[in-house]
């Protein structure tokens, strides 16, 4: 104990008589808060998941402490927007008549601006009070015990009831060491004992379990990949809508074609056909060529008949053109 008799220590776990003690060597309550809160503690009265009003994960969460009164919602998530990406904020409200208790719980986007929060804004000036911030106790530390029910980390001087063990106010290295022996011999569950650091050292709150961890990296490639999927899935609908859209609009334009080609009189043989994989291009250079296929079918036509006409009548005049003659010569000689 020698080694640590400059040093602080820090609980790892929550236990009513050992917070209500300087140096954590206590044995008994020395008030009536710790006698409530220890018979809470032992009948399992207080469930710390209970509140509905708890929400977000704990691991990202931190308390802040020793707010102003002026202090509002939109101030508190301002100042701790310089840590990281605030992703929900709860300010504790009087249940009658909504003032602020002076305490609020800041959620962070990731564990790691968590940790930045926890690591520079403690002792921070918000609205000119100094704050204090710690991590989410009520949830991450086990055997909590709320102030309300005689726990908690904090108390005044003024009223006896100070509360120990927390990162403001930590237990004090003891000058004797705990009695094992003695509490074994009385029947009484001995205090738990914390972690010995320097007093300039910063405890570092509770890391998130492995299995979680890996949990939460599963259902995030799970998603991630549920999302590529999902994607895959909406580009191949519009793939394929846009097939049926222009497969419509090909059906629409041979249907016009043939009947087109019925106004005109014209066979389907006569006229290229339109495949499903024709484009308005093709098919408007189609239309044109039919069109001028047609002009030149009604020119060659009426060039047909032209000379037809023409033949006929060069053929009349030489059958007229000798018989003029004989009647000219016969009249002649007469």
């Amino acid at each position: 104990m020698s080694s640590n008799i400059n040093s602080v220590f820090y609980a790892e776990s929550y236990h009513p008589i050992q917070a209500g003690s300087i140096d954590g060597t206590d044995i008994l309550p020395h008030d009536n808060a710790i006698y409530r809160a220890l018979l809470c503690s032992n009948a399992a009265l207080y469930d710390p998941t209970g509140d509905p009003k708890i929400i977000g994960d704990p691991y990202c969460t931190v308390f802040v402490g020793r707010l102003s009164h002026l202090t509002t919602e939109p101030t508190l998530h301002k100042a701790m927007s310089k840590y990281g990406r605030v992703k929900n904020l709860r300010l504790v409200r009087h249940i009658v008549t909504g003032a602020s208790r002076r305490f609020a719980f800041v959620e962070f986007e990731t564990e790691r601006e968590m940790r930045r929060a926890y690591q520079d804004a403690h002792h921070a000036i918000i609205d000119d009070a100094e704050i204090i911030v710690d991590y989410n106790r009520q949830q991450l530390m086990p055997g909590w015990i709320p102030r309300r029910l005689g726990g908690g980390l904090g108390g005044r001087k003024e009223s006896g009831q100070l509360r120990f063990g927390g990162r403001e106010r930590p237990f004090r290295a003891p000058l004797q060491p705990i009695p094992y022996e003695d509490l074994k011999k009385l029947g009484i569950t001995p205090p738990p004992e914390g972690r010995y650091m320097s007093r300039f050292q910063v405890p570092s709150p509770p890391q998130k379990p492995r299995k979680l961890v890996e949990k939460e990296e599963y259902s995030y490639k799970r998603s991630s990949v549920d999302r590529e999927e999902l994607s895959q899935r909406s580009s191949s609908m519009e793939r394929d809508e846009h097939r049926r859209t222009v497969g419509r609009k090909q059906g629409s334009r041979k249907r016009s074609y043939v009947e087109e080609e019925s106004q005109y009189g014209k066979s389907s043989e006569d006229r290229p056909e339109c495949s499903p994989n024709t484009t308005s291009i093709e098919t408007d250079h189609n239309y044109k060529r039919s069109t001028l296929d047609r002009e030149e079918h009604y020119h060659s036509r009426s060039n047909a008949e032209g000379g037809e006409i023409s033949r006929k009548r060069s053929s009349r005049y030489k059958e007229e053109r000798p018989s003029k003659r004989h009647g000219h010569y016969s009249r002649s000689n007469h």
